[in-house]
């Protein structure tokens, strides 16, 4: 919790900070501030715990659910479903998969990005017509991702139905 004195202290050791930038806040400095604190005026001590109490009420309202809704908080991702269909892969990826072992074969001192970087320039350098092989694969993968998708999304419809069903039959 804030208050006054800790307005204060935090005040000293900035000060200490800005006179000698380059050396470490002394231990003593704490001692110091004590010592400070217990002979200033009642005065003087009340502008330090107005402070601590706006700092109090900006932390407040910071923190208030309002606030947090403007704030841009990550959306959390919804866990994969292990037995959802795998993607479809590109050209590109089916061209990677035959190439990457001939890429690590001629350069062992790669590492993945460089494998990969070398696989793209490989890629980019190909004709259409040897392109042409790659694409064809990945119309057959995707035709394959498309049915098991439609098949994955009916079951779970049913899987939904049926526990609707099943919890009408229960009341």
């Amino acid at each position: 919790m804030i208050n006054g004195y800790n307005v204060f202290q935090q005040l000293c050791k900035e000060e200490f900070k800005k006179r000698y930038p380059d050396e470490q806040v002394p231990g003593e400095l704490t001692r110091k501030c004590t010592d400070r604190w217990k002979t200033m005026s009642e005065r003087e001590k009340r502008w330090f715990n107005h402070v601590a109490d706006t700092e109090k009420k900006k932390a407040i309202i910071n923190s208030s659910p309002v606030a947090e809704n403007k704030s841009r908080a990550r959306k959390q991702k919804r866990p994969k479903d292990p037995n959802a269909p795998k993607r479809a892969l590109s050209g590109f990826f089916w061209f990677s998969n035959e190439e990457r072992g001939k890429v690590k074969a001629a350069n062992p001192d790669f590492g993945v990005g460089e494998v990969a970087k070398e696989l793209g320039k490989r890629w980019g350098e190909c004709d259409e017509a040897f392109k042409q092989k790659y694409e064809e694969m990945a119309e057959r993968d995707r035709a394959r991702y498309d049915k098991e998708k439609l098949a994955y999304q009916l079951k779970q419809r049913e899987d939904l139905i049926g526990t609707e069903d099943f919890d009408e039959d229960m009341e």
